[in-house]
Protein backbone atom coordinates (compact mmCIF):
# COMPACT_ATOMS: atom_id res chain seq x y z
CA UNK A 1 0.00 0.00 0.00
CA UNK A 2 1.47 3.42 -1.04
CA UNK A 3 0.40 6.85 0.39
CA UNK A 4 1.41 10.20 -0.75
CA UNK A 5 1.20 13.69 0.88
CA UNK A 6 2.47 16.72 -0.63
CA UNK A 7 5.21 18.70 1.23
CA UNK A 8 5.19 20.11 3.92
CA UNK A 9 4.31 17.24 5.68
CA UNK A 10 1.01 17.64 7.62
CA UNK A 11 0.61 16.41 11.30
CA UNK A 12 0.14 12.83 12.33
CA UNK A 13 -3.24 13.03 12.96
CA UNK A 14 -3.95 14.46 9.74
CA UNK A 15 -2.13 10.81 8.70
CA UNK A 16 -4.35 8.76 11.35
CA UNK A 17 -7.16 10.25 9.84
CA UNK A 18 -5.99 9.12 6.04
CA UNK A 19 -5.62 6.08 7.62
CA UNK A 20 -8.94 5.99 8.93
CA UNK A 21 -10.61 6.56 6.32
CA UNK A 22 -8.38 3.77 4.17
CA UNK A 23 -9.17 1.74 7.45
CA UNK A 24 -5.69 0.50 7.25
CA UNK A 25 -3.66 0.60 10.60
CA UNK A 26 -0.26 1.32 8.97
CA UNK A 27 0.46 2.03 4.91
CA UNK A 28 4.01 0.41 4.00
CA UNK A 29 6.03 3.17 2.58
CA UNK A 30 4.53 7.46 2.94
CA UNK A 31 6.35 9.51 0.20
CA UNK A 32 6.37 13.26 0.64
CA UNK A 33 5.71 14.89 -3.05
CA UNK A 34 7.27 17.79 -4.27
CA UNK A 35 9.93 19.37 -1.70
CA UNK A 36 8.91 22.42 -0.43
CA UNK A 37 11.99 25.03 -0.51
CA UNK A 38 10.46 26.85 2.25
CA UNK A 39 10.39 23.92 4.81
CA UNK A 40 14.00 23.23 6.33
CA UNK A 41 14.72 19.87 5.17
CA UNK A 42 15.61 18.96 8.81
CA UNK A 43 11.91 19.53 9.26
CA UNK A 44 10.50 17.15 7.12
CA UNK A 45 12.94 14.59 7.67
CA UNK A 46 12.21 14.83 11.63
CA UNK A 47 8.57 14.28 10.89
CA UNK A 48 8.93 11.47 8.57
CA UNK A 49 10.97 9.82 11.67
CA UNK A 50 7.90 10.38 13.86
CA UNK A 51 5.49 8.73 11.47
CA UNK A 52 7.88 5.41 11.19
CA UNK A 53 8.55 5.75 14.57
CA UNK A 54 4.35 5.90 15.67
CA UNK A 55 3.94 3.08 13.39
CA UNK A 56 1.83 4.56 10.66
CA UNK A 57 4.37 3.47 7.82
CA UNK A 58 7.05 0.98 7.47
CA UNK A 59 9.18 3.28 5.60
CA UNK A 60 9.37 6.99 3.61
CA UNK A 61 10.29 7.98 0.29
CA UNK A 62 10.20 11.35 -2.00
CA UNK A 63 8.43 12.41 -5.21
CA UNK A 64 9.79 14.76 -7.55
CA UNK A 65 12.55 15.56 -5.36
CA UNK A 66 16.10 16.36 -7.32
CA UNK A 67 18.97 13.97 -6.43
CA UNK A 68 20.07 16.74 -4.40
CA UNK A 69 17.71 17.20 -2.65
CA UNK A 70 17.54 13.63 -1.65
CA UNK A 71 20.93 13.30 -0.86
CA UNK A 72 20.59 16.46 1.65
CA UNK A 73 17.74 14.30 3.52
CA UNK A 74 19.59 11.06 3.58
CA UNK A 75 22.59 13.49 4.95
CA UNK A 76 20.50 15.02 7.63
CA UNK A 77 19.22 11.64 8.48
CA UNK A 78 22.69 10.66 9.27
CA UNK A 79 23.84 13.48 11.26
CA UNK A 80 20.81 13.02 13.42
CA UNK A 81 20.47 10.01 13.66
CA UNK A 82 16.85 10.01 11.72
CA UNK A 83 15.16 7.79 9.35
CA UNK A 84 16.44 8.35 5.63
CA UNK A 85 14.42 8.28 2.26
CA UNK A 86 14.72 4.88 0.60
CA UNK A 87 13.46 5.69 -2.67
CA UNK A 88 11.99 8.51 -4.99
CA UNK A 89 9.21 7.95 -6.82
CA UNK A 90 9.88 9.70 -10.83
CA UNK A 91 7.93 9.63 -14.08
CA UNK A 92 10.36 7.46 -16.63
CA UNK A 93 9.18 6.67 -19.87
CA UNK A 94 10.52 6.13 -23.35
CA UNK A 95 10.41 10.00 -24.04
CA UNK A 96 11.54 11.24 -20.46
CA UNK A 97 14.89 9.12 -19.39
CA UNK A 98 17.74 11.48 -18.27
CA UNK A 99 17.12 11.46 -14.27
CA UNK A 100 16.26 7.50 -14.36
CA UNK A 101 19.21 6.87 -16.44
CA UNK A 102 21.71 9.61 -15.11
CA UNK A 103 20.72 10.97 -11.56
CA UNK A 104 18.70 8.01 -9.72
CA UNK A 105 21.30 5.32 -10.69
CA UNK A 106 24.19 7.33 -8.51
CA UNK A 107 21.95 7.68 -5.46
CA UNK A 108 21.50 3.98 -5.86
CA UNK A 109 24.92 3.46 -5.44
CA UNK A 110 26.10 5.70 -3.23
CA UNK A 111 23.09 5.06 -0.66
CA UNK A 112 21.16 2.83 -2.30
CA UNK A 113 18.33 4.99 -3.15
CA UNK A 114 15.83 2.84 -5.60
CA UNK A 115 13.08 4.26 -7.49
CA UNK A 116 9.43 3.73 -7.49
CA UNK A 117 8.38 4.80 -11.53
CA UNK A 118 4.88 6.21 -12.47
CA UNK A 119 3.11 7.01 -16.05
CA UNK A 120 5.25 4.39 -17.87
CA UNK A 121 3.05 4.91 -20.79
CA UNK A 122 2.89 8.57 -20.63
CA UNK A 123 -0.57 9.07 -19.59
CA UNK A 124 -1.45 6.66 -22.04
CA UNK A 125 0.09 8.50 -24.94
CA UNK A 126 2.76 5.20 -25.82
CA UNK A 127 -0.22 2.75 -27.20
CA UNK A 128 -0.25 2.19 -31.09
CA UNK A 129 -4.22 2.55 -30.56
CA UNK A 130 -4.03 6.77 -31.01
CA UNK A 131 -2.93 6.19 -34.66
CA UNK A 132 -2.20 10.46 -34.94
CA UNK A 133 -5.76 11.04 -33.38
CA UNK A 134 -8.00 11.34 -30.32
CA UNK A 135 -10.19 8.45 -30.29
CA UNK A 136 -13.47 9.30 -28.47
CA UNK A 137 -13.36 6.71 -25.36
CA UNK A 138 -9.51 8.21 -23.91
CA UNK A 139 -8.42 9.74 -21.44
CA UNK A 140 -7.53 13.43 -23.24
CA UNK A 141 -11.45 13.65 -24.42
CA UNK A 142 -11.92 13.74 -20.13
CA UNK A 143 -13.17 16.71 -18.48
CA UNK A 144 -9.90 18.18 -17.11
CA UNK A 145 -7.70 16.51 -19.39
CA UNK A 146 -7.27 19.55 -22.48
CA UNK A 147 -3.37 19.41 -21.54
CA UNK A 148 -3.41 15.85 -22.70
CA UNK A 149 -5.04 16.37 -25.69
CA UNK A 150 -3.06 19.74 -26.57
CA UNK A 151 0.43 17.69 -25.88
CA UNK A 152 -0.94 14.50 -28.26
CA UNK A 153 -1.36 17.03 -31.32
CA UNK A 154 1.58 18.71 -30.59
CA UNK A 155 4.10 18.85 -33.26
CA UNK A 156 5.96 16.84 -30.27
CA UNK A 157 3.26 14.99 -29.43
CA UNK A 158 3.18 13.92 -33.22
CA UNK A 159 6.81 12.89 -33.89
CA UNK A 160 6.12 11.10 -30.67
CA UNK A 161 3.12 9.16 -32.24
CA UNK A 162 5.32 8.36 -35.46
CA UNK A 163 8.31 7.11 -33.35
CA UNK A 164 5.63 4.85 -31.51
CA UNK A 165 4.25 3.75 -34.77
CA UNK A 166 8.68 2.69 -35.66
CA UNK A 167 8.40 0.37 -32.19
CA UNK A 168 6.01 -1.67 -33.92
CA UNK A 169 8.50 -4.24 -35.39
CA UNK A 170 9.82 -4.85 -32.10
CA UNK A 171 6.51 -5.39 -30.28
CA UNK A 172 5.47 -7.73 -32.83
CA UNK A 173 9.17 -9.69 -33.02
CA UNK A 174 8.20 -10.27 -28.91
CA UNK A 175 4.72 -11.08 -29.61
CA UNK A 176 3.79 -7.86 -27.06
CA UNK A 177 2.34 -4.62 -27.17
CA UNK A 178 4.12 -1.50 -27.30
CA UNK A 179 2.70 -1.11 -23.66
CA UNK A 180 3.48 -4.15 -22.83
CA UNK A 181 7.75 -3.02 -24.50
CA UNK A 182 7.23 -0.18 -22.40
CA UNK A 183 6.71 -0.95 -19.33
CA UNK A 184 9.11 -3.68 -19.45
CA UNK A 185 11.99 -1.20 -20.70
CA UNK A 186 10.69 1.09 -17.42
CA UNK A 187 11.71 -2.46 -15.55
CA UNK A 188 14.56 -2.85 -16.81
CA UNK A 189 16.40 -0.08 -15.75
CA UNK A 190 19.15 -0.21 -12.75
CA UNK A 191 17.38 0.94 -9.48
CA UNK A 192 13.83 0.62 -10.35
CA UNK A 193 12.27 -1.06 -7.35
CA UNK A 194 8.93 -1.09 -9.10
CA UNK A 195 6.80 0.41 -11.99
CA UNK A 196 3.12 1.90 -10.58
CA UNK A 197 0.40 1.06 -13.18
CA UNK A 198 -2.89 2.91 -14.01
CA UNK A 199 -5.38 0.97 -15.39
CA UNK A 200 -9.54 1.17 -16.02
CA UNK A 201 -10.41 -2.73 -16.14
CA UNK A 202 -9.12 -5.92 -14.98
CA UNK A 203 -8.24 -6.25 -18.69
CA UNK A 204 -6.21 -3.80 -19.22
CA UNK A 205 -4.01 -4.66 -15.59
CA UNK A 206 -3.85 -8.59 -17.42
CA UNK A 207 -2.63 -6.76 -20.56
CA UNK A 208 0.18 -4.77 -18.99
CA UNK A 209 1.22 -7.40 -16.68
CA UNK A 210 2.37 -9.13 -19.66
CA UNK A 211 5.29 -6.71 -19.39
CA UNK A 212 6.66 -9.36 -17.19
CA UNK A 213 7.04 -11.57 -19.93
CA UNK A 214 8.53 -9.61 -22.14
CA UNK A 215 11.33 -7.97 -19.85
CA UNK A 216 13.73 -11.25 -19.98
CA UNK A 217 13.54 -10.88 -24.15
CA UNK A 218 14.90 -7.42 -23.56
CA UNK A 219 18.30 -8.30 -24.82
CA UNK A 220 21.13 -5.41 -24.98
CA UNK A 221 20.87 -5.58 -28.87
CA UNK A 222 16.74 -5.04 -28.33
CA UNK A 223 17.57 -1.95 -26.20
CA UNK A 224 20.07 -0.68 -28.91
CA UNK A 225 17.58 -0.72 -31.51
CA UNK A 226 14.73 0.75 -29.47
CA UNK A 227 17.41 3.60 -28.57
CA UNK A 228 18.07 3.92 -32.21
CA UNK A 229 14.96 4.47 -33.33
CA UNK A 230 13.94 7.06 -29.94
CA UNK A 231 17.39 8.91 -31.06
CA UNK A 232 16.97 10.31 -27.22
CA UNK A 233 19.02 8.08 -24.93
CA UNK A 234 20.85 9.91 -22.51
CA UNK A 235 24.44 10.72 -22.38
CA UNK A 236 26.60 11.91 -19.57
CA UNK A 237 27.36 15.27 -19.53
CA UNK A 238 31.26 14.87 -18.36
Amino acid sequence: MVFTFFSPPPPPPGLRGSLERLQLGYVDIVFASRSDPNSPMEEIVRAMTYVINQGLALYWGTSRWSAMEIMEAYSMARQFNLIPPVCEQAEPHLFQREKVEMQLPELYHKIGVGSVTWSPLAYSLITSKYDGRVPDACRATIKGYQWLKDKMQSEDGKKQQARITDLLPIAHQLGCTVGQLAIAWCLRSEGVSSVLLGVSSAEQLMEHLGALQVLSQLTPQIVMEIDALLGNKSHSKK
